[in-house]
């Protein structure tokens, strides 16, 4: 009778699975890595103001290093930052998702083998070299499970995902509820045969790798800087006064000391690697590949200026 009720008028009940989010805990990853970010900013920031005047010497050198250090750990920090706020564990019925930055895994619920606390091994769990709050990731083995990869936020309430392949650490902020959560949904069984997929970071690159004309780009921005960086380090000895800019009328500007000409190729390639790392995170969206390539073609044509500036500016010191 009411089949033949939801029949006349068209009605039809779909059964829709349930998600249900888990988030890791945040906020003293999210603090610590914001403060550091501060910290290095300032500290890169510091460095690049001691280089503008100062003479060709021991501590110049210092302070480029400095710069060059804080210049490669930023952008670690704001993808670990990144990929922080992006974090998640979701449940439903065909399939686990643990999202990370760009990593990204989904485990078909069929494919788990068993789900438990970090704290039940027999023998101690160890931890990837590099810990953070907020940043517990990397991979390390097990005596018993096997290879472990984290994508954890913190130490504490550890749970251990098990799959034929491997075993997967992850933090979700309630650990109980995760648990029976997951057990519930084992108990439901699964509507439709869930699909098991694996994205890495790595894969963008390798991705935009294929494409020979971002593969050019690449190569050609990084040889541009390379040369550009080794061209201004020879030419410096050599040169105590260099004019960094020229006046409406195209004459040289009041010269300064010439190690501040390494500026420029430190400039220069920062740009390119905004550049680059920006690329990537478009990339990852098939839609946005135009706008990825216009960004690393952007940053090797700016690197390209670079490298003509300092032709112009040496041939007029």
């Amino acid at each position: 009778m009411a089949s033949d009720l939801f029949d006349h008028y068209n009605i039809r009940i779909e059964i829709m699975p349930s998600l249900t989010i888990f988030p890791p805990p945040k906020q003293r990853g999210l603090a610590l890595h914001i403060v550091l970010v501060v910290v290095f900013l300032a500290l890169a920031a510091w460095s690049a103001f001691n280089l503008y005047g100062a003479a060709f010497n021991l501590a110049f050198a210092g302070f480029v290093l400095l710069l060059l250090a804080c210049l490669f750990v930023l952008p670690v920090l704001a993808y670990r930052l990144y990929a922080l706020i992006r974090a998640e564990y979701s449940l439903d019925r065909d399939n686990l998702h643990i999202v990370w930055g760009m990593r990204v895994e989904d485990i078909p619920i069929s494919d788990v083998e068993w789900v438990r606390p970090a704290a039940q091994l027999p023998a101690p769990l160890s931890l990837p070299w590099l810990r953070l709050w907020g940043g517990l990731l990397g991979n390390t083995r097990h005596p018993d499970i096997g290879l472990v990869e984290f994508l954890a936020s913190e130490a504490d309430g550890l749970l251990l995902v098990a799959t034929a392949r491997q075993v997967f650490a992850i933090s979700p902020a309630d650990p109980a509820a995760f648990v029976l959560a997951f057990q519930r949904t084992m108990e439901m069984g699964s509507l439709a045969p869930g699909q098991a997929h694996s994205q890495y970071p790595s894969f963008v690159m390798s991705n935009a790798w294929q494409n020979p004309f971002t593969r050019t780009t690449w190569l050609f921005g990084a040889f541009v800087n390379i040369g550009l960086f080794l061209w201004v380090s020879i030419a410096l000895p050599g040169l105590p006064l260099v004019s960094l800019a020229f006046d409406a009328t195209g004459a040289p500007l009041e010269p300064v000391p010439g190690a501040q000409l390494i500026l420029l190729p430190l400039l220069s390639a920062v740009l390119f690697a905004a550049g680059w790392l920006a690329g990537l995170f478009f990339y990852r969206r098939a839609d946005l590949h135009l706008l990825a390539n216009l960004l690393w073609l952007s940053g090797t044509f700016a690197s390209v200026l670079f490298l003509f500036a300092v032709f112009f500016l040496l041939n007029a010191a």
